[in-house]
């Protein structure tokens, strides 16, 4: 089936049986105006996005964030949708609408990579204790890509566990409403109830914009006036409030100076060659590769830069890899490390990472004025300490890797985006 349409700025191509499956994608056909967006839906062909530019796009998530944004000129992106949390147009005027931008990707990166996963409890923890001062994930007045992509993911994935969370629950109810008002079902048996009150509108523009931390559990529970022998006193009950208010506040406090423990030097960042690389049999975005990073083994790391790069162009090439990352799968594919690439705000435009000619294969990327060794696997993971230092690890004018604006360097000179991409974030 085709919709035709007089389109100026883009053309979707996608298989029927894909967006009926896919909400978001739902979501932006249906609010895309057919004067910006020619849609055709064969029954068999890939997802693909071919701007008026003559740019093609095949990534999912590159394609709905190019919809929601630039693609259609913020379209979808202003009153009263909001796909990318208004932050789409002033992207290069601020750092915390780039941040911002950065963290609706990552989240939707988050729920892309979850569907693999045997449990989500440790997600569902995370994700409840993220949104407990906040009434949708990223910031933002109105859901976003972000937030409706995870919603998907926990009711496909969980929907049993999602009434044991309460900030869980009250959001997901938000989310599922705004789309059920679009005519889009959600997957799962969860339904919100139609006499909720509209969920408390946290978002002052003043909030983190990270991937959340776990919950510290609490030490113990706190005894009920009247418990255990006579009523406590005024003073005591005062005492108490106050006591309650402050504890959140030395908690961030804590989490703040921990994470300001962590400089760059904490990343292990190497110069790599991939030896071989194919494409992963069951991920169409997805490279599977193996890596020279000066061990005694290469290194075997899937990348996502089948919509980027064609296989011959990876093919021998010298690239930069972050090495203290735990193994995980990528839809099977037991990948360690990650291949690191500049990207614009959007991901339409991604350029590997490349050493200076000379520098050795194994050497590791150093930055000016800043020395450490870098932190063991687990230790990265379980302080999100690359998810903290991410934000600050950039290109500058030249297209030259910086952190916090120290220079990157090796043996051979400083590290760059390979065709020399500015001001864009290094992941």
């Amino acid at each position: 089936m085709k919709v035709s349409s007089s389109a100026a700025l883009a053309t979707l191509t996608v298989p029927v049986q894909g967006i009926d499956t896919d909400p978001l994608l739902q979501l932006v056909v249906k609010l895309a105006s057919p004067l910006q967006l020619t849609v055709n839906k064969p029954k068999k062909a890939s997802l693909s996005l071919e701007l008026i530019s003559g740019a093609k796009l095949s990534q999912r998530n590159a394609i709905i964030r190019c919809l929601c944004g630039m693609g259609l000129h913020n379209a979808l992106d202003g009153s009263p949708h909001y796909l990318l949390g208004g932050h789409s147009a002033s992207v290069h005027s601020s750092p915390a609408h780039s941040m911002a931008i950065a963290s609706i990707s990552s989240w939707m990166s988050v729920a892309d990579h979850a569907e693999t996963e045997s449990s989500l409890e440790p997600l569902l923890q995370q994700v409840n204790a993220h949104l407990e001062t906040r009434a949708f994930l990223t910031p933002s007045a109105n859901m976003t890509a972000a937030d409706i992509d995870m919603t998907v993911l926990l009711l496909k994935k969980s929907p049993a566990e999602i009434s044991s969370y309460p900030n869980i629950h009250r959001w997901i109810s938000a989310v599922s409403a705004s789309l059920a008002e679009h005519g889009i079902n959600i997957p799962g048996d969860f339904a919100a109830s139609s006499n909720a009150l509209s969920p408390p509108a946290f978002f002052y523009g003043t909030e983190e914009i990270q991937i959340p931390k776990k919950q510290q559990a609490p030490e113990g529970k706190a005894a009920e006036p009247g418990e255990g022998g006579a009523a406590p006193s005024g003073k005591q009950t005062q005492k108490q409030q106050q006591s309650k208010k402050q504890q959140p506040k030395k908690k961030d406090q804590q989490q703040q100076q921990q994470v300001a423990t962590f400089d760059v030097s904490a990343l292990d960042i190497r110069v790599g060659k991939i030896l071989k690389v194919w494409p992963h049999p069951d991920a169409e975005k997805l490279f599977c590769e193996e890596i020279d990073v000066g061990e005694d083994a290469p290194r075997q790391i899937a990348s996502g830069l089948r919509p980027f790069y064609s296989q011959e162009e990876l093919n021998e090439r010298r690239v930069i890899v972050l090495c203290n990352l735990k193994k995980r799968n990528l839809v099977g594919f037991p990948s360690h490390g990650m291949v690191m690439c500049a990207s614009n705000a959007d991901h339409t435009q991604v350029e590997c990472m490349e050493p200076p000619p000379n520098a050795q294969i194994g050497e590791r990327v150093e930055f000016e004025g800043i020395s450490g060794d870098p932190e063991p696997e687990n230790k990265v993971a379980k302080k999100k300490i690359f998810e903290s230092l991410s934000p600050d690890l950039k290109t500058n004018a030249d297209g030259v890797c910086v952190w916090k604006g120290a220079m990157s360097k090796t043996s051979d000179g400083p590290i760059k985006a390979s065709k020399g991409m500015p001001d864009a974030h290094v992941a």
